[in-house]
C-alpha cells in the first residue's frame, strides 16, 4: 500500500524542475515585471490534486529552493509559498468544484497574496516597488491557469500519479 501512494513522484519533481527553470529563465529587463509565477502555479495544482502528498512542508522546501535559485532573501519565497499552500489546502475541495475560470479567479487572488508577501519582504529590506506593477504576474498567472491545469492534469492521469 505504501508503494501505491508514492506513484509518480518523478512526475511531480519533474514538473517543479521545469517550473524552476521557467522561473529563472533570463528575460529582457522590460519583461521581468511580466514573468508568470510558474512555481506557484505548479504548487497550487499539486496541492489541489494531491493534498495528501503535497502540502505545507513541501511548499516550504520548494520555496527555499526558489530562494536559492533567485538569490532572494532566504525564506521570502518559502514564506509566501507556504501561505499559498495553506490557502490551497483549506480551499481544495471547493476549488475542485469550480469551473476553470472560477479557479483562475481564485488563483489570481492566491498568486496576488504570494506577490504581496514577497513585496512586504522587499519593503522591509528597502527594495520594494513603488507601483502596483508587482501584481502583474498574478494576472498573467491566472490567465495561464487553464493551460497549466490541463497540462498537469493530463500528465497526472497519463502516468497514474497518486
Amino acid at each position: 500500500m505504501a508503494k501505491a501512494s508514492g506513484r509518480g513522484t518523478w512526475v511531480i519533481v519533474l514538473s517543479f524542475i521545469v517550473a524552476f527553470l521557467l522561473a529563472i529563465y533570463p528575460l529582457p529587463p522590460t519583461m521581468l515585471w511580466a514573468r508568470p509565477e510558474w512555481v506557484t502555479l505548479v504548487l497550487i495544482y499539486w496541492v489541489i490534486a494531491l493534498p495528501q502528498r503535497i502540502g505545507i512542508l513541501v511548499s516550504f522546501g520548494v520555496g527555499l529552493i526558489l530562494d536559492l535559485l533567485e538569490g532572494a532573501v532566504l525564506g521570502q519565497n518559502a514564506l509566501s509559498l507556504t501561505v499559498v499552500a495553506y490557502l490551497s489546502l483549506v480551499l481544495y475541495q471547493r476549488l475542485r468544484q469550480f469551473n476553470v475560470w472560477q479557479q483562475a479567479g481564485v488563483v489570481f487572488i492566491m498568486v496576488g497574496i504570494n506577490e504581496l508577501v514577497g513585496q512586504w519582504v522587499h519593503n522591509i529590506t528597502g527594495t520594494g516597488a513603488r507601483s502596483l506593477f508587482f501584481l502583474l504576474p498574478a494576472l498573467l498567472s491566472a490567465l495561464l491557469w487553464p493551460a497549466i491545469l490541463t497540462l498537469l492534469r493530463h500528465l497526472r492521469r497519463q502516468y497514474g500519479v497518486t
